[in-house]
């Protein structure tokens, strides 16, 4: 009975999402994968280092809706409506182009091997590498996705004007712990937003530093400028460190979602524990994202490898 029980327990735990994920999955089939990627998002970064925030947050975006399966790279078909349009990324996730060229780099090395998922979870990490940050290894074996859902965007991505609330209970559906989501939301130490989604809180919201706030304003009008961008982080705009966690602990942090992460709340001993030592951000960081790869990927014979990426087979 114990026996029996246990191994019902294992198959359970076997068909659950990173069962199958390992950081050598593709140590034979492909052996230049990782130098391909690397080369490719370097080149990317090397030319627009706002690149790297851009495909680090395609990568997140990406495992919040229906797991890390690739389908936020899949254009609209006659057949669905795809998440690029829904309204948490419409005009706002970028760096599609980035993926399709590494992708068809990795397809001449080995033809028909990694799946699209692979190579937007690997970029993420060497996004971050590019950028000054740790390094990791990352598990591997996803599949792609055959379709993809304009419904499934909105409930699942957390908007910019989120609570605290909200943040929690978003991630934790995802099975990431408020630790998770302070660690994660670290990666807005590189990247910039639109004027749109921080306009309402440099004008109207009083917990935030009223000097940052009207330094803010001379390129977010009241009225106009929504596509007018601004670093994520004032302070190192490009360079993958800790000074967002400083910001919040000012009361500086560009948008609202993250400013509720340090507000008198459940998280701020995280924000100051990350401000105060760099190497437990990024050691909490990287727990973060490979659990966050973890989420639903499809393995085994599920899905499909995508000759490209932006279409199903």
């Amino acid at each position: 009975m114990v026996v029996a029980l246990a191994l019902a327990l294992f198959a359970v735990f076997m068909g659950h999402s990173s069962a199958h994920l390992s950081p050598e999955f593709y140590y034979k089939s492909c052996p230049k994968l990782l130098s391909t990627v690397q080369a490719g998002v370097r080149s990317a970064v090397a030319k627009e280092p706002r690149m790297g925030a851009s495909l680090l947050r395609l990568h997140f975006h990406d495992c919040f809706v229906n797991g890390c399966d690739g389908s936020i790279l899949l254009e609209d078909t006659p057949t669905f409506t795809g998440e690029q349009t829904a309204a948490p990324n419409n005009r706002s996730v970028r760096g599609f182009n980035v993926i399709e060229s590494i992708k068809k780099n990795v397809e001449k090395v080995c033809p028909g091997v990694v799946s699209c998922a692979d190579i937007l979870t690997l970029s993420a990490r060497d996004s971050v590498v590019a950028l000054g940050g740790p390094s990791w290894k990352v598990k591997l074996g996803r599949r792609d996705s055959k379709t993809a859902s304009f419904s499934d965007v909105v409930g699942a991505i957390p908007p910019p004007t989120s609570t605290l609330d909200t943040l929690i209970n978003r991630f934790n559906t995802k099975g990431l712990s408020p630790r998770d989501l302070v660690a994660l939301s670290g990666a807005h130490t590189i990247g910039q937003a639109r004027c749109l989604f921080f306009k309402n809180r440099i004008y109207n919201e009083t917990n935030i530093d009223k000097s940052f706030a009207k330094e803010r304003q001379r390129s977010c009008p009241r009225n106009g400028g929504d596509d007018n961008r601004a670093p994520l982080d004032f302070r190192t705009p490009n360079l993958f460190d800790n000074y967002y966690y400083k910001n919040l602990l000012e009361k500086k942090a560009l948008l609202r979602s993250d400013q509720v992460l340090h507000n008198g709340g459940s998280t701020d001993s995280l924000v100051e524990l990350y401000g105060d030592d760099s190497d437990a951000f990024e050691s909490d960081f990287v727990a973060a994202m490979i659990k966050m790869g973890d989420i639903q990927p499809l393995t085994g014979s599920q899905g499909q490898i995508r000759k490209v990426c932006s279409r199903p087979n």
